[in-house]
């Protein structure tokens, strides 16, 4: 990604800025210090992150004529609270231990529980800690959007598509949990968990917001482009969070290798694998995915699978595609330029991440 035309340091840079402005107001409330470890965790959760949700939106807001102002780096970086209210969410559903190479909110206040001498169980003080920050977090998001500064007659001309954006991830949480417990899952419903868990709301609703705070409607060439570009972007976004989760490097995500086996996230990758396998591989796949025991031998059995059935490549092959199709969609819209300079780039940085 050629960070000059994404403007991705600059926009880093203001939408960390509206964040830090925006939490230091919040807690804690009256100097309480009992509410201080929801505010540490809220910050190093606050503290990471790839802010692609914003740049989407920045830039979307660009295309559409907006010129650079506070307002919408704060409406922008508003996308980051409801991300982190997602990830709070998702560790404690998934029981997963670690973020971005630190504990997990859950696990965070489970070992504040222990350490503390406590009574009741600390798991399950852990988790309705995090359940707890995660709505916070949410509560947030929604204030600093409010709270943006943008022109009223644009946050409002925006709003549905905020709300929808916020019931389509619940709803892909939900189905995502549903997907694992009916053990069985195809492409097409493994694709549609991902658009509605990531892919929409982490590309193709964040342009749609830009877009229309910044012309107050939604014409057509906007829907066109936020799903013949947004909504490739994000299933490849997604086919490549699939590919780290199994094959990435612990180093760079952050989690243990091959965590989303251990958790049996049943991903378009998976989706993939079971379909092309034989009855002695798909057989292994059914018993070794989703064990929380999993050591690296299994994870390794599982990998040489997900390979020697073709899987990995056919997924690289349908990022690739989707990417094609997305860029060409893109060429296709009346963007300012330096708008489709930043897309070509995110769609680019978005697809062929490292973590």
């Amino acid at each position: 990604m050629t960070t000059d035309a994404a403007g991705m340091d600059t926009l880093r840079t203001q939408v960390e800025r509206a964040l830090g402005e925006f939490v230091e107001r919040q807690l804690p409330p009256g100097g309480d210090p009992e509410f201080a470890p929801l505010r540490t965790a809220a910050d190093e959760l606050l503290s990471g992150g790839k802010r692609l949700r914003p740049a989407f939106c920045y830039w979307g807001w660009r295309g559409a004529g907006g010129t650079d102002e506070p307002g919408v780096f704060r409406a922008a970086a508003s996308l980051e609270l409801l991300q982190a209210s997602a990830l709070v969410h998702d560790d404690v559903m998934d029981k997963s231990d670690l973020r971005r190479g630190m504990p997990s909110a859950h696990r965070r206040f489970q070992a504040m529980h222990e350490k503390s001498g406590w009574y009741g169980s600390a798991q399950q003080f852990g988790e309705g800690a995090a359940i707890l920050l995660g709505n916070l977090l949410l509560i947030w998001s929604g204030e600093m959007w409010r709270a943006s500064g943008l022109p009223r007659e644009s946050l409002e001309a925006a709003q549905p598509v905020h709300d929808h954006m916020r019931t389509e991830l619940m709803c892909g949480q939900y189905l995502d949990l549903l997907e694992q417990a009916h053990g069985e899952n195809t492409f097409d419903s493994a694709l549609r968990v991902a658009l509605y868990k990531s892919g929409k709301y982490s590309v193709e609703q964040p342009l749609r917001l830009g877009l229309v705070l910044a012309a107050r409607e939604l014409a057509p060439w906007m829907d066109e482009l936020c799903t013949g570009y947004g909504r490739r972007v994000g299933i490849a976004f997604q086919l490549r969070d699939d590919i780290l989760g199994v094959f990435g490097d612990p180093a760079q995500t952050g989690k243990p290798a091959g965590d989303d086996l251990r958790e049996g996230k049943r991903t378009m990758l998976v989706a993939r694998t079971l379909a092309a396998a034989s009855p002695a591989q798909a057989a292994t796949v059914r018993r070794l995915l989703g064990d929380p025991a999993l050591d690296e031998r299994g994870v390794e059995s599982l990998r040489q699978i997900i390979d020697d059935t073709g899987a990995l490549q056919e997924c690289e092959d349908l990022i690739g595609d989707y990417l094609g199709e997305a860029l060409a969609a893109l060429d296709a819209a009346p963007v300012t330029p330096d708008s489709r300079a930043a897309l070509t780039d995110l769609a680019i940085a978005a697809t062929s991440r490292k973590t």
